[in-house]
């Protein structure tokens, strides 16, 4: 039996689920093993050889490493209970561009970082910067303290978030960051391409 070592990160519960299930269905000789990473860990481990495909958000390339696009996660805001918007079926950037905005700092997760602030750029807003955020559970009852603050999480966070304390709510227009399967160049081999195909295409249809 061969074993697939995956790096991964929280909120991907479900992703990996059906993910797994899909890579089983395809090649049952495989063994799963997965290993929780920040991103900039998950893509040295691969380097290193620790790990044979690492799963990241946000990551169009990464020198030394190949990255196979596999699927596309939508963004939605986040918000507290008592939000004004907390009720709305859609909301856009320029309506929260007057509130507090809490997003992951750059050196924790890169890509997501850029995604949103790339995002809010092109819609030519500077929302109002809070402290960065930290684990998604320490965002959430923070948010959810704040009727005033929010922020930006990917469909699959968003399917994970148990709190009663916050509202989800789709972007308008719809935005959405990447997923990505990436392996080192001499892993694309077999086991790299089940992965792709496992996880591909496998968007989150989530409505809180």
């Amino acid at each position: 039996m061969t074993t697939v070592r995956i790096g991964t990160a929280a909120g991907m519960t479900a992703r990996l689920e059906r993910g797994i299930d899909a890579l089983r269905a395809r090649a049952p000789e495989f063994d799963v093993v997965l290993v929780d990473l920040p991103v900039e860990a998950r893509l040295n481990a691969l380097r290193q050889g620790e790990l044979d495909l690492a799963l990241t958000r946000g990551v169009r390339a990464v020198p030394g490493l190949t990255v196979l696009p596999a699927w596309n996660e939508r963004l939605y805001a986040v918000v507290s209970r008592h939000h004004p918007a907390a009720d709305r079926a859609g909301v856009g950037l320029a309506e929260l561009a007057g509130d507090t905005l809490r997003v992951p700092a750059r050196k924790h997760d890169p890509p997501l970082h850029d995604a949103v602030i790339s995002a809010l750029s092109d819609a030519g807003l500077s929302p109002r910067a809070g402290r960065p955020t930290g684990t998604l559970q320490d965002t959430i009852v923070e948010v959810g303290s704040e009727p005033r603050s929010w922020t930006v999480l990917p469909a699959d966070q968003v399917a994970e978030i148990r709190s009663t304390r916050v509202r989800s709510i789709p972007l308008e227009p719809a935005l959405t960051i990447a997923g990505s399967v990436v392996v080192a160049p001499g892993n694309a081999g077999s086991a790299a391409e089940c992965a792709v195909g496992a996880f591909r295409d496998q968007v989150v249809q989530h409505r809180p």
